[in-house]
Parts: C-alpha cells; sequence; structure tokens
C-alpha cells in the first residue's frame, strides 16, 4: 500500500512539473502528449522507391489509428529464411506482425511460434465486417490453419498458369490461338517450338518442365497424386501418380536433348528485362500470377497468350479417376500476415490486418500504385488477394486497356477456385526438398522415377516418425552436467592456483606481477569461457538431444549419431567426399599455382611491386563477391558466361567440343569451384615468396657448381627448404576444404540447395541447413562434432608424417 501511494504521489508530482514547464513555454500538453503513439513493428513488408501502393494503405491506417506508428522493416524476412525470426522469439524481442510465406505457417505453428488467432476470429462475430474463412479462397484459408487452428490470416495469392509465345507460335507454323491443353500436346509444341544452332546448342527452347513455377508438385496433382496421407502422419510421395508426373518430365527433359543439356542453357537465364520468355529465348514456360506484372513492366508490347498449364489427357476427358473433377489444375502459394509469440502489441497487430485484408485498403492501394505507374508509364496489374472480393472490386476499379493482360488476368482468376496447396505440415521444408532431389535423380537418370522417389519417401518417412516420438523423449536435465563442469572448474582453478604458488614462491613482487598478467588477461579469459567454451560444451550436450531452439532439449540418447550414420549416411557421405574431392584437387592446384607465380614475382624485374600488387588484389576480394563474379564467368550458357563464349569461338568452332556446364552440370560443378578458387591463389602468393626469398643463394650456387640442372635445383634445393610452407598451406587447405560454405551456398543456388545431385554439398552445408532450415539444433550439433573429430584426426596424421619429409633450418637430421 505504502509503494503505490509514492507512486502515486511520485506520478502526480511530475504530471504537475510539466504542466508547469508547457504553461511557461506558453504551450498546453496535447492528448498525444498524454499517450505516446504505440509502434508496430512488421516484417516482411519493406517501403520503397516502388511501393506506393503500400505506402498510402500504411498511411490511411495511421491516419485513422492516430494511437499507432507503423514500422514497415523488410530484413529478409518472411520467407524460407528463418534466423531472424528465430532468434527474435527466442530473444523476447520479436516484430508484433510478419508477413509470412503462407507455405511455412504450418511449420512455424508447429513450434509455437505464432500466437493462435482463435480468440481474435471468436471476437470478431457480431462485428462490422467480420474476418471469417469464408472470405478468401479455400487454398489460402487452409494453407494458413495448423491442427484446425488459425494462425495466420492471407493476404495476396498466386496461381500457376501456361505463358506462350504468339509470335514464336506464328514462326512454328503453329496457330497462336491454340496453346497444348494436353501433355502429349506440349511435349509436341516444346519439340516444334526449339530451335537449335549449328554448334548443337539451344538458341530457342520451346519448354523446360521445370523452369518458371511449375515443380513436381504441379504436375503430380494435375496426375491425381499428393504428398502426405491426410492425418499428415504418412509421407505418400511415391503413389503411382506422383511415379507418373515424374516419369513425364523425365521424358520432356529426353526428348529435348538431355537434362544436362537444357539446364546448361538455363543456367545463362537471367530476369528483369531479360526474363528469356520477354526475349523469346523460351516459347512457353508454366510461371505464376505475377508474370503478368513483369510483363506489364518490361515488355509491354509482348504479343503473349495464358492458358491453363496443360494436363493429361484423361483428367480433360474425366476419365478413371478424374471423373467429376475439374478439367484444370494449377497451385497457389502467397504469404499470410502471422502475429509471432511474445509479440508487444498484439491487439493493434489485429487492427492491422483487418485492415491490409479490408476491400477499402486494397482500392486505396491500388489506386495510389496505379497513378505511380502511370506516372511511369507503365501499366498497372495488380496484385491478386486471398479474398475473391477484393478480387472482384479490383477487376471492376482497374480495368486493362492492353487486352493480353486482361486476358491473362482473367485466366488466373478463374482459375483460383480449383488450386491446390501444399500440405501443411511441420516438415514442409523437409518434403519439399525431398521432391527436389527425387525430380533431379530421376532426370538426370541416377535413379528411376519410382525408385527416387521411394528413397525419398523413406527418408521423409523416416523424419515424421522421429518428430511424432519427440514427445515421448524425457527432457535433457543439465543437472549433472552443471555439476560435473563446476567440479572440473573448481578442480582446475585449484591445480591452476597450486602451480602458481609454485612458480611464484613467497616473493611480493613476483607475486604482484602475477596478479597484474592474470588481471590484464580476464576479459580474454572471460570471454573464451563465456563465449567460446560455454557454447563447445552445450554443443556437446545438444548433440546427445532433440533441440528445435524454441522448446526444450529433449534427451535422445545416440540417436543423432545412429541417424547420421544410417539414414542419412548417403548425403553425410556424399558431404565429405565433396570436401575431399576439392582437397585432393583443388589445394594441389592452388598451392602449385601460388608457387608458380611467387617464382615469376620473385625475379629481378622492373615494376615488381606492380605486379605483385596485381597478383595479390583477387586474394581481399570477399569470398561472396568472388563467388558471385564467377557465376557470371562461369555461366554454362555461352551468351552468357565469359570463358564459355571464349571456349565456344575457339574449341567448339574448330573441334566441335562442347563447352562444360559449370556449377549448372554435376559433372563440373566441382572443377567450377576449383578453378574459381585459383583466382585468390595471389593469397597464398605471399608466403610463397617469403620463403622463396628465405633460402640462401649459396645453396643454389653450391648447386651449379656441381653442375645441377634449374630441375634438379627446384627438385633438391628449392622444394625442400619450402616443405614447412608445403605442410603450412596443405594443413591449412585441408581444413578450409572441410570448412568450406559460402562459396558453396551461393553458387549452389541459395538457401543451402547444394547444387545440382548435392555435387556442392559439403559438411558445414549440411549441417547449416539442418540447423536453421529444419530446426535440428540437435542434429546439427552432432554433424559438427563429427566433423570436428575428422578435421582433428587429419590434422594428427598430417603433423605425424610430416616428420617424414618436412625440413625445417633448426633439423640436426
Amino acid at each position: 500500500m505504502e509503494i503505490s501511494f509514492c507512486q502515486s504521489l511520485r506520478t502526480r508530482a511530475l504530471a504537475c512539473v510539466s504542466l508547469l514547464t508547457a504553461l511557461v513555454g506558453g504551450t498546453a500538453p496535447s492528448q498525444a502528449q498524454q499517450a505516446p503513439k504505440t509502434k508496430l513493428i512488421v516484417w516482411g513488408l519493406q517501403s520503397g522507391a516502388e511501393t506506393a501502393g503500400l505506402d498510402a494503405q500504411v498511411a490511411e491506417f495511421e491516419k485513422r489509428n492516430p494511437d499507432i506508428d507503423v514500422s514497415l522493416l523488410s530484413l529478409g524476412a518472411g520467407g524460407m529464411n528463418p534466423q531472424k525470426l528465430l532468434t527474435s522469439i527466442v530473444g523476447g524481442a520479436p516484430p508484433d506482425l510478419i508477413n509470412q510465406d503462407r507455405f511455412t505457417i504450418g511449420d512455424w505453428a508447429s513450434r509455437d511460434a505464432f500466437e493462435p488467432l482463435d480468440k481474435f476470429l471468436a471476437a470478431e462475430k457480431g462485428q462490422k465486417s467480420p474476418i471469417k474463412a469464408s472470405d478468401f479462397y479455400t487454398a489460402a484459408w487452409n494453407e494458413s490453419l495448423y491442427k484446425g487452428h488459425a494462425y495466420a490470416i492471407p493476404t495476396d495469392i498466386d496461381d500457376r498458369v501456361l505463358y506462350y509465345n504468339r509470335k514464336v507460335f506464328r514462326e512454328a507454323g503453329l496457330d497462336p490461338n491454340k496453346p497444348p491443353r494436353t501433355w502429349e500436346e506440349l511435349k509436341e509444341y516444346a519439340k516444334k517450338l526449339t530451335k537449335m544452332r549449328k554448334d548443337g546448342t539451344f538458341e530457342r527452347i520451346g519448354f523446360i518442365p521445370n523452369y518458371g513455377n511449375s515443380w513436381l508438385y504441379l504436375y503430380s496433382w494435375q496426375n491425381g497424386g499428393d504428398f502426405l496421407s491426410p492425418d499428415g502422419r504418412k509421407c505418400t510421395l511415391d503413389n503411382p501418380q506422383s511415379v507418373g508426373a515424374l516419369q513425364y518430365m523425365t521424358d520432356m527433359y529426353d526428348a529435348l536433348g538431355g537434362y544436362d543439356k537444357v539446364n546448361i542453357f538455363q543456367s545463362g537465364f537471367q530476369g528483369a528485362e531479360q526474363d528469356p520468355f520477354f526475349t523469346g529465348k523460351i516459347a512457353m514456360v508454366i510461371n505464376g500470377s505475377w508474370n503478368l506484372g513483369g510483363i506489364a513492366r518490361y515488355a509491354p508490347d509482348l504479343d503473349f497468350g495464358v492458358a491453363p498449364a496443360p494436363v493429361p489427357e484423361a483428367r480433360l476427358k474425366g476419365e478413371g479417376i478424374f471423373k467429376g473433377q475439374a478439367p484444370y489444375i494449377t497451385w497457389s502459394g502467397g504469404f499470410s500476415l502471422a502475429i509471432p509469440r511474445g509479440a508487444k502489441h498484439p491487439q493493434q497487430a489485429w487492427r492491422f490486418i483487418k485492415w491490409m485484408t479490408s476491400v477499402e485498403s486494397a482500392l486505396i492501394g491500388g489506386k495510389a500504385q496505379q497513378a505511380f505507374n502511370k506516372a511511369k508509364g507503365r501499366p498497372f496489374v495488380f496484385t491478386l488477394s486471398a479474398s475473391p472480393a477484393v478480387n472482384d472490386q479490383m477487376l471492376k476499379s482497374f480495368p486493362l486497356s492492353n487486352a493480353r493482360l486482361q486476358g491473362g488476368q482473367k485466366t488466373v482468376v478463374e482459375l483460383l477456385p480449383a488450386a491446390k496447396y501444399r500440405p501443411v505440415t511441420f516438415i514442409g521444408q523437409t518434403l519439399w526438398d525431398a521432391h527436389v532431389r527425387a525430380f533431379e535423380r530421376a532426370c538426370q537418370h541416377v535413379l528411376s522415377p519410382k525408385a527416387a522417389l521411394t528413397e525419398q519417401t523413406n527418408l521423409v518417412q523416416k523424419e515424421l516418425n522421429r518428430a511424432f516420438e519427440r514427445d515421448n523423449l524425457p527432457l535433457l536435465s543439465f543437472t549433472w552436467p552443471i555439476i560435473i563442469i563446476a567440479a572440473l572448474s573448481i578442480g582446475g582453478l585449484a591445480f591452476g592456483g597450486v602451480r602458481i604458488k609454485k612458480q611464484v614462491g613467497n616473493s611480493p613482487m613476483a607475486r604482484r606481477e602475477a596478479l597484474t598478467g592474470y588481471l590484464m588477461a580476464a576479459p580474454w579469459i572471460v570471454g573464451f569461457l563465456l563465449l567460446t567454451a560455454g557454447p563447445i560444451i552445450a554443443s556437446i550436450l545438444l548433440a546427445f538431444s532433440d533441440y528445435d531452439v524454441l522448446h526444450a532439449p529433449r534427451y535422445a540418447g545416440l540417436s543423432n549419431f545412429q541417424f547420421l550414420f544410417t539414414d542419412d549416411r548417403e548425403l553425410i557421405g556424399k558431404a565429405f567426399y565433396n570436401a575431399f574431392y576439392l582437397a585432393a584437387f583443388g589445394i594441389p592446384l592452388g598451392m602449385a599455382t601460388g608457387l608458380a607465380i611467387a617464382m615469376l614475382l620473385n625475379m629481378k624485374v622492373k615494376g615488381m611491386n606492380w605486379y605483385r600488387t596485381a597478383f595479390y588484389i583477387p586474394s581481399i576480394v570477399p569470398g561472396i563477391a568472388s563467388a558471385v563474379l564467377w557465376a557470371w564467368i562461369l555461366a554454362g550458357d555461352p551468351s552468357k558466361g565469359l570463358l564459355n563464349a571464349l571456349w565456344n569461338a575457339t574449341l567448339t568452332q574448330w573441334f566441335g567440343v562442347l563447352p562444360p556446364g559449370w556449377f549448372g552440370v554435376a559433372d563440373w560443378a566441382k572443377p567450377g569451384l576449383i578453378v574459381q578458387g585459383l583466382w585468390g591463389a595471389g593469397g597464398g602468393m605471399i608466403l610463397w615468396l617469403a620463403g622463396l626469398q628465405g633460402i640462401p643463394t649459396t645453396l643454389y650456387e653450391a648447386a651449379q657448381i656441381d653442375g645441377a640442372s634449374r630441375w634438379s635445383q627446384f627438385r633438391h634445393v628449392t622444394l625442400p627448404m619450402l616443405s614447412p610452407y608445403i605442410f603450412f598451406n596443405f594443413i591449412m587447405g585441408t581444413i578450409g576444404a572441410l570448412q568450406e560454405f559460402d562459396r558453396v551456398y551461393v553458387l549452389g543456388g541459395g538457401s543451402g540447395s547444394g547444387g545440382p545431385l548435392d555435387s556442392m554439398m559439403v559438411p558445414v552445408l549440411f549441417l547449416f541447413k539442418n540447423a536453421f532450415q529444419y530446426f535440428k539444433m540437435g542434429y546439427a550439433s552432432a554433424i559438427a562434432w563429427v566433423v570436428f573429430v575428422v578435421i582433428l584426426a587429419l590434422a594428427l596424421l598430417q603433423l605425424w608424417a610430416q616428420k617424414y619429409w618436412v625440413h625445417y633450418e633448426t633439423d640436426k637430421r
């Protein structure tokens, strides 16, 4: 009571001071000063030069809600890259709202990362314009549910259709008003529309089964397939319909010359105004409804058509399992607004959700964006809403004058009621990666479509089983680990104290010096214990647990290691094979290149400092920038890649040898990494140069007197004297190869895909995928310790072997 009275008295005193201050200044305190605005933080939406519509929507919301100040932050959040959101929730500082890819809602909801919105929806009943399920397309609403509870409210939606170039159709003798309707017609059209160069490469391709945004998901749905049982407990990826769909995709690639040949051509494709469909490099493509906006902006004069994606003939005729079903199928995606767990302002966030999904908000945003586009000389194609009512109003309010765009917009809207959506499950990302891996392995004839799908189905099913068994695992107790660590720490300190006392003795000066030394080292010691030793110990414990960061860890024994060396043995084996390949070929080539450059730069030539600088500069270019640069240089399509353009102009023209596909083809991906790595050989050149200049000239003079040739001098003088440098480069190169990450992350396609057929999957990338894409932190910790043991074993082996071939100046042998 006394505390409450004092707080009240203090508050009143402060109010009086504020009033007196305002009166002295000639002003009176306003209502806004008494009640500061609530800052509503929204991730996944970004205000910018091209977002006039969004800016108008937010401005109108703030006008109608003067107590709220909206802060939009993109931060790369909202997609399938969860690191930022994960850390914000764990750190207790999540945003109030996030515009999240709907595909990931189920995964986040299963980990209690989002607040269920049922209480908000229940409170809507009886209010004016309440949010309810019937306001949205079935696919969009159901994709936002998890176990019957709503965890997000859909905002936009998209679907997939066939875009075709009418001009190219006419050139090939095809009727531009009759696009393909069935799979067989699509295959025939693709072959007729493909045009080859004299050197056997593509000048134009009719259709690529997996370019654009189709994936095996679409073909399987068209063929009547599915991926999970209705209860979500069984993976059905290898059902006969999906096998048939994958077989069709494989046959299509074979008809066009094979997956690798098509992929080399595809690797040169770009976006925006250089989109291959806009420039005529591909005649037909299955892509999302968003492509209409791209055409309006970058290719408004393109003569194109839009049609439903071709389907099996049986579906079109309504025969067999397709009886009574819609003749055409598409699949949808999009984003939804969700409230993260621990958000500070959920009520204000809900008000923002209601506004952003309303018809009025959409019309205000559309009007502002239309005016912006008009000022830029572009047509305005609105983004499809997850609400049919919003789309109806937008179609009426913003009709398109371009007949092609108008027809395409009508087609995509008409297909939305029949849209499929990806399974809502906590293993959504795992299932997606599995279907991609099955597609690659089948289309490159590593396995048959049936075998590829069965292999991946078994892996996904094992992940499902582990997840459902998780609740049966006991919580990981930290009591005994803490006791053991504390005991070891106390014992270590006691032992260290005894040792120090013996060394210092009874001298006061020695004691002061020792104390001063330890005080100077204390910041590093504390930092090491808290920021290095602590995480290392934690990772040991987590390696024996099931842990996803958002829940308490559960003790799993050796199951992580067992799963790694049994069920995941192929992937981890591939990762280590790739790392050893890079080490076995990359290290010797890198050392030889660096040494060769150093020997050239060790000569007495005028302007040598400039030459040394020129060779050294590439080694200080950031790794990511270097990877992006070499992705262009080694692009598989000769019209884009500089190296392949030179190859095409020489070796292909003279001898008919086609250029390699580099990062777009499994067989050339690792050689491409090695070639890219040689560009930075100037970094090692500095060490070699120092070693060369440290060799006594008297050794060469003695060798010359004995009649040794230049090669003999290099072999018997230079190399032995450089053996310590060779050893250092060898051991550091081996460690670097096993810790490879940044280059393969970028060159493998981003998001840790690992490149074609996992040809660039390395141990650290495999660890990253499991930790930050699948939330399997315990499993990732186990992988980390396996990688550490391998690196330690190789380092110890190299240290042991050095005595047989490394020569030091201090050796007495």
